[in-house]
């Protein structure tokens, strides 16, 4: 315990001896998920049911169960988030010195982890402190995991996404929680513990901020348009990075790097954002944000403008209107 000066002792032990039904009062807080308005351009239930190969497997009550357990797991990791709010100390550097590790994060996903297993331990779990750093080897953990999937159900879980900004004590740092069936990101829970927002989406049934439905920006102009980006640690994806920026920043209204993929993803998907681009990304960091953004009514995909997928890594979300034209000057900078 003695390495761990900014997490309080009684915290620790509650998480450590927390039992399935120990958070079963929690659940109750959470009224049943609304269905999305007949407006809304997403895929229906019915049809999205429709299009899996187990339809038993997806009903709505078992969405919500698992959206429940989503939830909890997702407050529980953000409670020990904000119990070291202050900053934490770099315990491991991974690829380089601006990809860090901290006591924290594994604690987190270990909390994520035994919290979704508890209820459901026949399903499969991809968290990012299971896999060494590197493009190469998240690449390889999403396409294993995939291929040797028995249950169908992958949970693909980033425990603190944005942990620079949490070693350095800035309150954009939150857990993500995607679920993917048969490949398929079927739900996600984004976690703000600094706001008190926790964004969610099922497929076919829109999304929401706090039981509140949510919708991406209007804007119908990239001059319109507040466009986020990432800082990336990779020297390839920076010089990307770099490469876009004299060609963008004269075309959109302002450029914003916030340190959380996750975060931007669901600003994207509430309106704050108008889109977000980056050009290397792993699994935990978009499968959440990716289905926030399509059921909040935008558009997720890779540079190119196809679809994205879990095992993308060149991601492009925003609210659809401004997509194309987004896409078109990223091409002409080169980085597409």
């Amino acid at each position: 315990m003695t390495n761990l000066p900014f997490i309080p002792l009684l915290l620790l032990l509650h998480y450590e001896i927390l039992t399935p039904t120990a958070f079963t009062p929690l659940l109750a807080l959470y009224p049943p998920i609304r269905r999305a308005s007949s407006s809304s351009p997403q895929r229906s239930t019915q049809s999205f049911m429709e299009s899996t190969t187990d339809d038993s497997a997806l009903s709505e009550e078992h969405l919500e169960s698992l959206l429940s357990v989503a939830i909890a797991a997702s407050k529980k990791a953000g409670e020990i988030i904000l119990g070291n709010a202050g900053g934490a100390e770099v315990t491991e550097r991974k690829a380089n010195s601006r990809d860090l590790l901290t006591l924290v994060d594994p604690l987190c996903e270990k909390t994520i982890r035994e919290t979704i297993l508890s209820s459901y331990p026949s399903h499969d779990f991809l968290g990012e402190e299971d896999v060494p750093p590197g493009a190469e080897a998240s690449a390889a953990a999403i396409d294993e995991k995939l291929k040797n999937n028995k249950s169908g159900f992958l949970w693909i879980v980033d425990p603190i996404d944005g942990t620079s900004n949490f070693v350095h004590g800035m309150p954009l740092c939150m857990p993500s929680i995607g679920l993917a069936h048969n490949g398929e990101m079927i739900l996600g829970v984004i976690h703000d513990p600094h706001r008190d927002e926790t964004f969610t989406a099922i497929r076919g049934r829109g999304a929401y901020m706090n039981n509140t439905p949510i919708k991406v920006g209007t804007q119908s102009s990239l001059g319109d348009a507040i466009v986020a980006m990432g800082s990336p640690p990779a020297e390839a994806s920076m010089n990307m990075s770099l490469l876009a920026l004299p060609h963008l920043m004269p075309k959109v209204r302002t450029i914003r790097m916030l340190g959380s993929a996750a975060l931007m993803l669901a600003w994207v998907a509430c309106g704050r954002l108008t889109a977000y681009w980056e050009y290397d990304l792993s699994s935990w960091d978009v499968a959440a944000g990716s289905i926030l953004i399509e059921e909040a009514g935008g558009e997720m995909s890779d540079l190119k403008g196809g679809r994205w997928s879990v095992t993308e890594r060149k991601i492009c979300g925003s609210n659809g209107r401004v997509h194309e034209e987004l896409l078109e000057v990223l091409k002409g900078a080169g980085v597409a």
